[in-house]
């Protein structure tokens, strides 16, 4: 039977609750998957037939021995997502190169655009750590040069109203094709908790969305286990990309009966 490693991270709170999903599926499909930490010191990675990079939601604090990891994976088995990609895509200046239309970024913390709402994170984050909501261009100016002063890459960007009227549509891929669809709700909007960027609802994509989504996966040349496209519209309803996600996105698998099996027949083509 073909083995692969389900990579997470030291996870006492059982945050993964897609995996159990996941390694039946894999299970169903003739895949032994064995659950292991990225930093586990005692792992022999070269015994897996794939390693699949999934819930490492730790490497923020460590990115660069998590990249390290990744290319050291990569000289003894499969890795996937690979190494390549998951370089560019823990850093969002990734937006920059995209080619394809993204929600306006403005780069620095220096003559930031009149916008009516401002939201300011760094380049290199997940979850909306360090990330703030404002109507104050003083305050996103100092939360930007806060940024800059501690090394770090600051993204200014509008906060968009059909964020809260039509949410963020997430279009998940495997394999580079369609799976299923979920609208997000708004992790900025007033009320919201840590654990609420798992909450969602299944959504049709609009087809300007899926073409868009398309032309974003036809930007990355190299093999996409899974992605994540998170699209909004701008206020003349033109989609763009806020995000893509090609790490260690939560892929909303028990949103779509069919989602778990999409990733264990995407794993086994790839393999």
């Amino acid at each position: 039977m073909t083995i692969c490693a389900y990579v997470t991270f030291d996870d006492p709170g059982g945050h993964d609750d897609e995996r159990e999903a996941a390694l039946a599926a894999w299970q169903e499909a003739g895949i032994e998957g064995r659950t292991e930490r990225w930093d586990d010191p005692a792992v022999t990675w070269s015994a897996y037939d794939a390693v699949v990079v999934r819930s490492v939601w730790d490497y923020l604090d460590r990115r660069a021995d998590f990249l390290a990891w990744a290319h050291q994976v990569e000289s003894v088995s499969r890795l996937l997502n690979p190494a390549a990609v998951l370089e560019s895509n823990t850093d969002k200046t990734y937006l920059r190169d995209l080619g394809v239309p993204v929600v306006p970024t403005h780069w620095s913390s220096q003559g930031l655009p009149h916008w009516e709402e401002y939201v300011v994170k760094p380049a290199i984050s997940a979850g909306a750590r360090d990330t703030i909501r404002t109507t104050d261009p003083d305050r996103a100016k100092a939360h930007a040069a806060a940024l800059e002063a501690s090394g770090r890459v600051p993204m200014v960007q509008p906060y968009l109203d059909m964020v809260e009227s039509e949410g963020e549509t997430s279009l998940l891929y495997f394999n580079r094709r369609f799976s299923h669809a979920v609208r997000r709700t708004p992790m900025l909007s007033e009320g919201m908790t840590g654990a609420d960027h798992v909450r969602a609802e299944p959504r049709t994509p609009a087809p300007d969305q899926v073409e868009l989504a398309e032309k974003v996966l036809a930007t990355i040349p190299q093999a996409l286990l899974y992605a994540r496209i998170d699209l909004v519209r701008l206020p003349d309803g033109t989609p763009v990309v806020i995000e893509l996600e090609l790490t260690e996105p939560y892929l909303f698998l028990h949103y779509a009966p069919e989602a778990p099996a999409n990733l264990a027949r995407a794993l086994r083509e790839l393999l």
